[in-house]
């Protein structure tokens, strides 16, 4: 029996679905949350399907607070994380929900290529927090280019936006006065990022390119750049676990599915994606 399979990416709303046809098709699943975590499920979803051809599978994003809320609400079989779950969440979920982390990833402070060839190459976490809170306004104080900062924050649902305010700024509910801007998605970050001569931003480490340069955080004097070796140290100062929430009484599909994550097969996934085994 021919098999029909669809894979559809859209650039910002970032929605990735697997649809799988077949005379054996017998359950759907939905995996909803992190984009973060999405590249690793979307190409995992993909390879779990030459293996099973009869479980369809879709992948969409909207941030780890939707990945958790759709496990609160069960609209999703899989919720996708790139933060722990609040109290206040796992009050909501009510130990109904398994939360197992699938990989270990960086937050990484990131300055347009100017910015960096300008100067900016490290900075304090107390620096960064300043910028955020509009204490500092301009590249020039920090020793760089005499240019405005435009300083990006993220959605209030995003995981990457929950771990950078609680590390940076003290909390995860910070404020940032200094913010100009407000994105999403990891892509759409990086895009703005990449067309500016004077931003600051939050990114997953494996969201780094030429355009968009990762800065070294200031530690007792002493540069950690947000690479995959100073995560598995644990010296880089805003890294984090990369969750997949499952129901307690999963099914067996959707068990298999998190199985194969967990794999060697699953791992190597984990590490062409550009995050942390966690085997």
């Amino acid at each position: 029996m021919k098999i029909n399979h669809y894979l559809r990416m859209l650039t910002f709303g970032i929605t990735t679905a697997l649809f799988i046809s077949s005379a054996y098709a017998a359950e759907t699943l939905h995996a909803v949350g992190s984009t973060t975590v999405m590249p690793i499920m979307s190409n995992a979803a993909t390879a779990f399907h030459k293996i099973h051809p009869d479980i369809s599978i879709t992948v969409s994003g909207g941030g780890s607070g939707v990945g958790i809320a759709s496990m609160i609400q069960h609209t999703a079989q899989i919720g996708m994380a790139s933060r722990e779950t609040t109290d206040g969440e796992r009050k909501q979920l009510d130990n109904q929900v398994e939360n197992i982390v699938i990989a270990r990833d960086a937050v990484a402070v990131v300055v347009s290529k100017a910015v960096y060839l300008g100067g900016i190459t490290h900075l304090s976490l107390a620096q960064i927090a300043q910028i955020y809170r509009a204490e500092i306004t301009n590249w020039k104080q920090l020793g760089g280019p005499d240019a405005k900062i435009l300083a990006i924050d993220k959605e209030a649902s995003r995981g990457t936006r929950h771990v950078f305010a609680e590390a940076v700024l003290g909390s995860a509910h910070a404020r940032a006065p200094g913010a100009s801007l407000i994105s999403g998605s990891n892509n759409e970050e990086q895009a703005i990022v990449a067309r500016s001569n004077q931003a600051i931003g939050m990114l997953s480490n494996a969201w780094l390119n030429d355009q968009v340069r990762g800065i070294a955080i200031d530690v007792d004097g002493v540069g950690i750049k947000p690479t995959i070796e100073q995560i598995r140290n644990g010296r880089y100062p805003i890294s984090r676990g990369l969750h997949v929430l499952i129901a307690k009484n999963a099914t067996p599909a959707t068990r298999a599915l998190i199985q194969f994550l967990l794999s060697k097969a699953g791992q190597d996934i984990v590490k062409q994606a550009g995050y942390l085994p966690i085997r």
